[in-house]
């Protein structure tokens, strides 16, 4: 017996009141015929006022219900994907045994639409599931990366938006510009709190630079008086920001002040790119003369490595959180860079050893964007052959290629150091979100 007797009572009670709802003598027939077969059941009168009747409406209810599922049964598959990176494998031992290496996949989970122009820059939020875009058009656009949907858009601008960088709170935004000037936002009310000149010729890109202790530029321990940006160094994780320029020069800037603190003129043509290493504050930078420059977080200079044979359009270290511990899976990625270039190639640096890894030849075009995926065993590069490659470090040789990424160049790379999403920004006038699993 699949139904218990109250069940049956209920079920005949329902087809009862139904078939006294329903015209013609035939329902009415039935409807007698029921009530002689269960009395105690058919007790109900018909339903007064028009209203549809018991069984009707919860005929009508199965779909719906039926549908509410299916919508959760997908919003919880796409939030499994989501927050993946918390099961019991960690990224850095991805690939072993058939554990998942999180790598990026066609086709794009989202596609994001606003810009009116190329975009130049993306950035993905340290702690929020939120990535920035800034594009030729002037404009700063935040979305929802998990679902796809605009946010805001943050306007101060008056030329192209070369470059985007979170403090590592992800509290307060920096964005740089073709107009000569370099902005810092208050991330929580999309206000922009202070706009930083200094260069003479166009900001290619702006990286914050992790604190470690704060005492304020001159010495004495931070007041509320020289707090004239509004931004807390000990709040936001960073006291300072460097800049790199067309002007041939790398100026780091005091964010409590809105000072130029010291100014680096080791390259000698057009500086285009930075890229910061968030365990210890040292950063790297090139450009148009080919050469990186590798300096420690108190500006002095590491080394120098020279192997690109044309312009030098990016740089990175391994994409990780700021306070994560040194370990052992971590010890030799922290250590690497990687640069991107107009030769066509990528390059994996050794800093300490001041030596050429490996070298990546897989791209067809311009290298525009990279960055080392946070397991430290694959980097993750773009140009403008439309590609998004992922590219195998043990084995030195192209694991995974994305065709077609964009219908145009793609210019710009961020993933997130411990999220498994990965966004990119293209001519196309779109950003991607990339699921990667």
């Amino acid at each position: 017996m699949v139904l218990t007797d109250r069940q049956r009572r209920d079920l005949h009670a329902g087809i009862y009141e139904y078939l006294l709802t329903r015209d013609g003598d035939a329902f009415a027939k039935a409807a007698e015929a029921i009530k002689a077969a269960d009395p105690q059941a058919c007790t109900k009168d018909k339903p007064r006022n028009g209203s549809a009747p018991l069984l009707e409406k919860k005929w009508t209810a199965i779909p719906r219900l039926q549908k509410k599922v299916l919508e959760l049964e997908r919003a919880a598959a796409h939030s499994a994907k989501i927050h993946a990176h918390r099961g019991g494998t960690s990224s850095g031992e991805a690939g072993a045994g058939g554990s998942r290496r999180m790598l990026p996949r066609l086709p794009a989970t989202h596609t994001l639409q606003g810009h009116a122009a190329v975009v130049n820059c993306v950035r993905v939020h340290p702690v929020f599931t939120v990535v920035v875009s800034g594009s030729e058009d002037g404009t700063i656009k935040a979305w929802d990366h998990e679902s796809g949907d605009y946010v805001r858009t943050l306007k101060g601008h008056t030329n192209t938006v070369t470059s985007l960088a979170f403090t590592p709170s992800g509290s307060h935004l920096a964005s740089s510009s073709t107009d000569l000037s370099i902005k810092l936002w208050d991330f929580k009310e999309y206000a922009c709190i202070r706009t930083l000149r200094g260069h003479d010729h166009t900001i290619s890109a702006v990286e914050f630079l992790p604190s470690f202790g704060h005492v304020s530029s001159t010495g004495s321990p931070t007041t509320e008086s020289s707090l004239k940006t509004g931004m807390d160094v000990e709040s936001v994780g960073s006291q300072f920001l460097v800049s790199a320029s067309r002007d041939k020069t790398v100026k780091v800037w005091d964010v409590e002040t809105g000072f130029c603190e010291q100014t680096l003129t080791d390259h000698y043509d057009w500086v285009r790119c930075i890229a910061v290493r968030q365990h210890d504050g040292a950063f790297a930078t090139s450009g148009n003369d080919t050469v990186i420059q590798v300096y420690n977080k108190d500006r002095s200079k590491i080394c120098e490595l020279r192997g690109h044979q044309h312009v030098v359009e990016t740089v990175a270290f391994l994409a990780e959180a700021k306070d994560v511990k040194a370990s052992k899976s971590n010890e030799l990625p922290r250590d690497y860079l990687v640069s991107g270039g107009r030769d066509r190639s990528v390059r994996l640096w050794k800093v300490s050893g001041v030596e050429c890894l490996a070298t990546f030849n897989a791209h067809e075009n311009w290298v525009r964007a990279v960055q080392i995926h946070p397991s430290g065993n694959y980097l993750i590069s773009a140009g403008d052959d439309k590609t998004i490659r992922v590219l195998d470090i043990k084995a030195q040789r192209c694991l995974r290629t994305l065709d077609s990424a964009h219908p145009h160049f793609v210019t710009s790379l961020s993933i997130h150091p411990t999220l498994p999403i990965l966004v990119s920004g293209g001519v196309d006038t779109t950003v991607k979100c990339w699921m990667l699993d």
